[in-house]
This record gives C-alpha cells, structure tokens and sequence, in this order.
C-alpha cells in the first residue's frame, strides 16, 4: 500500500498541528471541505480563507507534521488498528455531536459505536465492596434485559476494571477509553483484560503512539467518556475526583446522569452523594428505576422475567431491619414519623433510607413517605 496517497495521513496531521485542538480542526474542515485541501492551499489563500493566524498557518506547512503522521500511519497499518474521523459515516454519532469531540481516534477491536444502548460507569480507583458489588448486580441484570448494551469505561483501577470484569463475566460488550497511545496498556496489570475486552468490545485513544499517560491526558478523556454514551453512572466517589468531572462534562452535553448514593460517613460515596444533593445527577435507585428513567423499561421482551434487585440483598443492617418492620405495619409513613418511632434524629436516616431505596427495598412517595417496595 503506498501510504503517502492515503487520505488518513492529511487526517491524522490534522491532530498534530500545535496549537490546532478539536474545533478549531472542526472550523478549518468546514471552511476547507476537507482535510487534504487544508495542508494542500499555500499560505496566502489559507489565510484569507480562514482568518486563522500566521503561527498556525506556519504548523499546517511544516513538513514535519505530515512526516510524523505517516510514521503513526505506518504504526496503525502494522498493528491492525481502526481510526474514525469526524466527517466519516462510522463515527459515532453520540460523540459527533458534542463540540470539542476528537477530530481523530484509533481503536483497536470490532464495535459498533452506534449502536442502540451504551452506559458509561465512573468512579473512584479506591473502589470498596459496595461498588464492586454494585457493577456486578447491575450489568447482570442489563445483561438480561438489555444483552447487547455496550459497557465504557477507563480501565483504571477500582471501579472502572471492576465494571469492564462484570460486563465480561456477564457477556456484555464493553471498551476501554484511555489516556494513552495504542502501543501499551497502563496500568500494565490490566494487559491481561484488556487482551479479553479486544474480543469483545475494545480500546479506543485519541492520542497517538508513544504517547504517555500524562495527568492532563485522563482529564481530556474524560469528554469521550461522557460523550459516547447515553448515561453516565458515578458508582463511588470521594468529593473531587476524575468521577465528578465526567459527570460535569455530561451534564453539560444534556446526557443523563445518575449517582449511586452511600452513608454519609463512607468517604468514597460523598461525590455521589454531593451530585445527587446539588440535583447533578438523579439518584440511583434500582436497575427498574433506571431503565424507567431511561425509557428503555418496555424494550426487552426478557422484562418479566427478571431478577428482582433487592432479591440480591437479602441480609439487612439492623437499622434497615428496624425501618423495614416500621414500613411494614403502615401502608406508608412519613420520614418524621419514622424518626420519632425509631427514637432517633430524621436526618440520620437519610444515608439508610437512600441506600434501602437503591437496593429497591423501599420506595419514596410524594411528601417524604416512604413505603416498602
């Protein structure tokens, strides 16, 4: 193949340029037509075209860029690797319509980007039981309803791995976003699943190779994270992390964005509890009310027969004991009610009654009742 005739070098260059980030390349395409003639019009008529300055103009003519952009060409080509650019039909179009969406990014895998369902889950790279548990009994029960769900995540540490296992053990495609090249895989302990996930799903970058995981660079990721899937799910969270800024860059996309709430004392649940409280994202209460949420309830013809969550529960805290045999005398009750019955403040059973609710053993009615599910 003679790689010097091949359209994708004059598109990967395109992300090579200094100072040329996603749209201003996006501006350029649409001035231009497409991306050979930016690097082919000389000097003076791409100034007039596209008003852009003469320091950028001086990084599209340097012969360097296309240099490097064969080398990377020469790169895919050995490894067997995909790209998708903006203005080709393939790209995924949830991610298409978000403005500064990568221009360019190489894959490695077999995947459709289109297709009908994907869920995006975050969280901290301290993950504990709760979470874990959480990814597990929640792609088991999309599995069942919904088998051809598409699974994102960043193969990170904690929740991230925990959620590419689950969608593995569970049959679900899934890919890994990363803040790196294609030419290694950090941390390198998950090489092992993310060889697993390249036959099922993938590993999608926007960088090229020889690019290092760079702090910056898992920030920027964090956009495609958010932005190629319907639904962003927080599982755990201290109150900064990488969690709640893809959850900011989702919001501000209009993609929905749910939160798995925790006791008010657990450390890795107050991100999520801070985003469900400042209405940044919904709060999480079983995979039905999900599915609700999502409009996705009546898609699967499996519904029916599904596991019900809080079968999966089944061995309750003493305080849950306590506001379950209180649920169970009335038909509802309210939350001051219930405090002044149990004999203990109201608002310290706030983190309880989230996490009974999310487990789907209990449900809020209108008026802060509660009644058992």
């Amino acid at each position: 193949m003679n790689l010097s005739s091949d359209k994708r070098i004059y598109q990967i260059a395109l992300t090579l340029i200094p100072g040329v980030g996603d749209i201003t390349a996006r501006n350029l395409l649409q001035i231009m037509g497409d991306e050979e003639a930016i690097f082919k019009t000389n000097r003076k008529t791409l100034i007039a075209k596209t008003g852009i300055s003469h320091k950028l103009v001086d990084g599209i003519l340097n012969p360097e860029v296309l240099i490097k952009a064969e080398k990377e060409l020469s790169f895919i080509e050995k490894n067997k690797l995909k790209t998708y650019f903006i203005n080709q039909t393939n790209y995924p179009k949830r991610l298409k319509e978000c403005a500064d969406a990568p221009i360019l990014f190489y894959f490695e895998g077999d995947i459709d980007f289109n297709t009908e369902k994907i869920i995006s889950i975050v969280g901290t790279r301290n993950s504990t039981n709760y979470g874990n548990s959480f990814c597990d009994t929640f792609l088991e029960e999309i599995a069942h309803l919904l088998p051809n769900t598409l699974i994102v995540s960043g193969l990170a540490y904690g929740i991230d791995i925990n959620a590419h296992r689950a969608a593995l053990k569970h049959n679900l495609p899934t890919i890994g976003i990363l803040a790196h090249g294609l030419d290694r895989i950090y941390p390198h302990v998950h090489k092992q699943i993310a060889r697993e996930m390249v036959a099922k799903g993938g590993l999608l970058s926007e960088f090229p190779s020889n690019t290092e995981p760079d702090r910056y660079n898992f920030v920027k990721r964090n956009r495609i994270v958010a932005g190629i899937a319907d639904a962003v799910i927080v599982v755990e969270s201290d109150v900064k992390g990488g969690s709640l800024i893809t959850a900011e860059i989702a919001n501000s996309y209009c993609k929905d964005v749910f939160a798995v709430p925790g006791k008010m004392t657990d450390k890795y649940s107050q991100g999520c509890n801070k985003l469900i409280s400042s209405h940044k994202a919904d709060l999480f209460r079983s995979t039905e009310y999900f599915l609700q949420q999502m409009g996705w309830d009546n898609e699967s013809p499996k519904k029916k027969k599904a596991p019900i969550q809080q079968s999966l529960f089944t061995i309750l805290t003493d305080d849950e004991q306590a506001i379950v045999n209180k649920l169970s005398e009335k038909e509802s009750i309210h939350i001051d009610q219930l405090a002044r019955e149990l004999g203990v403040p109201a608002y310290s059973l706030f983190s309880t009654l989230l996490e009974m609710e999310m487990k789907g053993m209990i449900r809020t009615l209108p008026g802060n009742l509660y009644t058992i599910s």
